[in-house]
């Protein structure tokens, strides 16, 4: 054996250390030698574990891992060398692993164990990854549950964790309703208590109508539905799922479990299940496939009976940065250059359902720091940001857009974003809090950046105050992204050539170069992508959305125009012959960047003019 880990020089494992003698069992080389020998760690940082083992307590690898002084797969890759055992880098595709041997292994068991089947090797037995591989006696479990003879193999714990989400979530995708539900103060007992945030893949033995509704939602986030829509008819109940901005049918189920349905849905969201006559509103957190879902419930009494529809709310999309969300490089320059200002207004505008919220968010979290006080007046507060204070609106106890826009004024706010300017009373507030020194964000709607300035003065507020106080006016439509699996490229027509705002000849020739913007290809000169369709995307040609903007920066000519009291048209056409890019060629520049479809984008800006 070496004499210091710095040097350290492992032996085959088992062989013999003399000729012509009985070979002696040397001790199993400790972790901190291996993992110098392996070149996962020097002998300062090692020296500098053990002092904080000393410390702190706890496995040597733990604390490690902890104070990042080695990498996860290092020390799998150590554990496995000191354990005799095979060493699995790579995991096999979820998808992959065999359904047969995930269904004997419960999920919980495999989470807490860090354990997961992962297919069967060339002889037939099966290759289980484990991540602690000391755990015999969690080796000896699996085979029981398996019912065969194991061979185990190392991994890190987080890629094994991240698989059994996977495998454990194509597994539950599938549930269906198989029995009828209980009957009678049964079924009210079974939904009169609200679950804790657990794993909802971890509910594999729950009654049907809790499994039903579980994979609902999970096929929902799985698909990326936006909304949930439960639907009862004459015959049976109709799930559709709003996906990409399209409503499309999911599944049905008999009339028979519409109640038990709807009363899950409620006892999730915590509302009244025995209030079947009036609209409710509610909320829903969860874990699904080991991330959280927040989910905003809504229901309506018809016809029919109640109709519930749920909005899945994607932390993750509007948690992204300002260059996430499809801004061009020169638009994106030019946001940032208002968010940052000391006072003004900033207003988004757009439809209900075209990414205002997630581009206000990223706005807030682009600009929020230790020394700036943020406050928000929303309607509903779709998600908790840090660092940020707030307040959901509640007309019922008059707390309104206006009131508590009023009552902010007196909390020394730098920054306050108002869920929507509807009305003359919020609109005047949010100007004198701009000229009193504050940077304010809101939204309008109204189809173009333009048309924000008249529908201010429409509300009542003189044309000087709107002209001083804003300073840029951004549009916005979704637009859906093709499938990176099966769009192709054409060359398109020249009629849509001209109908984008391009010239022909030099977008044959590839003479367009745009602002770079996340998420652009290059396509072949003088092509576009068309969208065809295939299993990835359920053959509707698409997968996932981009934005396209319209910033009206307000100018000096702007700002004339305004106290001239100068219609929408007269603004717009002064801003684009001052270089705004519209709408529809920021959708274009978007087409000739692979992001979207010709198509897309001539539909969405339908109603914009262009």
């Amino acid at each position: 054996m070496a004499s210091s880990p710095a040097t350290y020089d492992l032996p085959p494992m088992g062989d013999p250390t003399a000729i012509g003698v009985a070979p002696s069992i040397p001790p199993p080389p400790l972790l901190g030698e291996i993992l110098v020998a392996q070149g996962a760690a020097n002998s300062e940082g090692l020296a500098r574990a053990l002092e904080l083992q000393r410390e702190e307590g706890g496995l040597l690898g733990e604390v490690m891992l902890r104070h990042r002084l080695i990498e996860e797969d290092h020390l799998a890759k150590a554990l496995a060398w000191q354990s005799d055992m095979p060493y699995q880098r790579d995991l096999p595709l979820a998808e992959e692993i065999p359904a047969e041997l995930i269904e004997k292994l419960p999920i919980n068991f495999a989470k807490q164990r860090s354990v997961l089947p992962l297919m069967r090797d060339v002889a037939g037995r099966v290759v289980v990854a484990i991540g602690d591989p000391s755990a015999v006696e969690t080796i000896d479990a699996v085979a029981v549950l398996l019912g065969e003879p194991v061979d185990p193999v190392v991994a890190a714990p987080s890629k094994i964790l991240e698989h059994i989400n996977k495998a454990y979530a194509r597994l539950r995708g599938g549930a269906e309703l198989e029995s009828t539900p209980k009957k009678g103060g049964e079924e009210e007992e079974e939904f009169g208590q609200a679950e804790e945030l657990v794993d909802m893949l971890d509910a594999n033995d729950e009654a049907p109508i809790i499994r039903w509704v579980n994979s609902l939602i999970f096929q929902a986030v799985k698909d990326r539905a936006s909304d949930i829509h439960i639907e009862p008819g004459e015959r049976d109940v109709v799930v559709r799922y709003r996906v990409d901005g399209n409503l499309r049918e999911a599944k049905r189920a008999p009339k028979k479990f519409q109640n038990s349905i709807n009363a899950r849905v409620k006892i999730m969201a915590g509302l009244n299940i025995a209030e079947k006559r009036l609209p409710q509103d509610g909320r829903i957190r969860r874990k699904m496939a080991g991330k959280d879902v927040d989910m905003r419930v809504a229901t309506v009494p018809t016809a029919t009976g109640e109709r519930t529809t749920i909005r899945l709310l994607d932390r993750a999309s509007v948690m992204l940065g300002l260059p996430d969300i499809g801004f061009p490089a020169d638009t994106l320059e030019q946001v940032r250059s208002i968010i940052n200002r000391p006072h003004g207004i900033l207003l988004v505008t757009g439809p209900t359902g075209s990414g205002k919220t997630t581009t206000l968010y990223s706005c807030l979290s682009e600009i929020n720091s230790p020394d700036k006080n943020i406050l928000t007046v929303e309607d509903p507060v779709e998600y908790q940001l840090e660092g940020i204070s707030q307040t959901q609106i509640n007309p019922k106890i008059e707390l309104t857009f206006a009131s508590g826009l009023r009552s902010f004024l007196r909390h020394d706010p730098d920054v306050i974003m108002v869920g929507e300017i509807r009305d003359r009373e919020t609109a005047e507030i949010a100007i004198t809090a701009s000229l009193t020194g504050h940077l304010v964000f809101s939204t309008v709607h109204t189809n173009d950046a333009a048309g924000a300035i008249t529908r201010l003065v429409d509300m009542g507020i003189e044309p000087f105050l709107v002209a001083s106080s804003l300073v840029g006016l951004l549009a916005q439509r979704l637009v859906r992204r093709p499938c990176p699996d099966c769009a192709r490229p054409v060359r398109p027509s020249e009629s849509l050539v001209l109908e984008l705002g391009l010239e022909p000849s030099k977008f044959y020739a590839g003479g367009y170069k745009f602002p770079d913007v996340k998420g652009m290809r290059t396509l072949p000169a003088g092509t576009m992508l068309e969208a065809v369709g295939c299993p990835a995307c359920r053959q509707e040609g698409y997968r996932g959305r981009t934005a396209i903007y319209e910033l009206l920066m307000i100018t000096s000519q702007v700002r004339r125009l305004c106290l001239d009291k100068a219609d929408a048209g007269t603004i717009r056409n002064a801003a684009l012959a001052a270089g705004m890019v519209s709408l529809r060629f920021d959708g274009a520049r978007k087409v000739v960047q692979g992001m979207t479809t010709a198509e897309e984008v001539m539909l969405t800006t339908a109603e914009t003019g262009d």
